[in-house]
């Protein structure tokens, strides 16, 4: 069922869990995570960077590959198709091919300009339906060459992000993307109060949700988080387990080079890192 994600956040945010966004790469990735999902019955969103969509073909390709599949499935759980990151040109396409949720990341324009074109999209999006996320503060590491130093948003910039009608915002509290360092201060939770207050209770999302500890990960859902995207996680466990079959030999042994085959361990190490997210998150059951 796909829907976009603005009653999910809402209702998440004032239920205190928070609603997993998994980045989806393939075939492999959409069927593994709906799978997941509507056995647990969580709602999700599933992420498409700019790059990604470029890679299975371009955003119609996506929207139209998850609809088949979310048919297919029998998937009964709300399910939005939300692009990640998006500039102010991809998301008007992604807008066009039918994605149900979009983020425009305006984070590394001037808050004037940024606030602009978020007001034009905002306008946009909702004429359609479909909802949209902001973001204020970069967050830290590589998101498709949008680089970030894990900054911590201004209460205040976020206050006025808020005001243009997104309807969810991500704020950097010194969260980043990818594998976090050894010296990685920990999220600052003085900070995200202060954005959930200043934003009058707008969900926050927590990008860069991989590597996160638990009691953290769920003291931003009670301050307000309900919105946690992973997607580092999920390449990592399938590279892993991808290594694993060939260094065993596997695919030298009948026909274990069918991709079928190849992908099926990897394909399941991500079902498994979907389940263990939203029963963390604490969306099982909340379809």
């Amino acid at each position: 069922m796909l829907v976009n994600a603005k009653e999910m956040l809402e209702k998440a945010r004032d239920s205190h869990y928070a609603v997993a966004h998994i980045n989806i790469n393939n075939l492999e990735w959409i069927k593994a995570t709906l799978l997941s999902v509507q056995e647990l019955k969580s709602p999700i969103i599933l992420g498409v960077s700019e790059g990604a969509a470029k890679y299975m073909g371009g955003y119609t390709v996506v929207v139209e590959l998850v609809k088949a599949l979310d048919k297919a499935l029998n998937i009964t759980v709300p399910v939005a198709i939300h692009l990640d990151h998006g500039s102010y040109e991809g998301a008007k396409k992604a807008l066009e091919a039918g994605f149900t949720s979009i983020m425009f990341d305006g984070s590394h324009f001037p808050i004037e300009e940024n606030l602009e074109k978020t007001r034009e999209l905002v306008n946009l999006c909702h004429s359609k339906g479909v909802s949209i996320e902001a973001e204020v503060g970069a967050i830290g590491g590589e998101e498709d060459g949008v680089i970030g130093e894990g900054e911590v948003a201004d209460p205040t910039e976020c206050n006025v992000i808020a005001s243009t009608g997104i309807d969810f915002l991500a704020a950097g509290i010194g969260n980043i993307h990818g594998v976090y360092p050894s010296n990685w201060k920990g999220l600052n939770f003085v900070a995200l109060e202060k954005i959930h207050n200043a934003t009058n209770h707008i969900p926050l999302v927590l990008h860069g949700g991989t590597g996160i500890p638990e009691e953290m990960i769920k003291k931003a859902i009670s301050l307000g988080v309900s919105k946690i995207n992973v997607n580092t996680e999920c390449q990592l466990a399938f590279a892993a387990e991808t290594r694993k079959y060939i260094e065993a030999g596997k695919d030298r042994e009948s026909k274990g080079f069918d991709p079928r085959k190849l992908l099926a361990p990897g394909t399941e190490a991500i079902k498994r890192v979907v389940k263990e997210k939203i029963t963390l998150f604490g969306s099982v059951n909340k379809a």
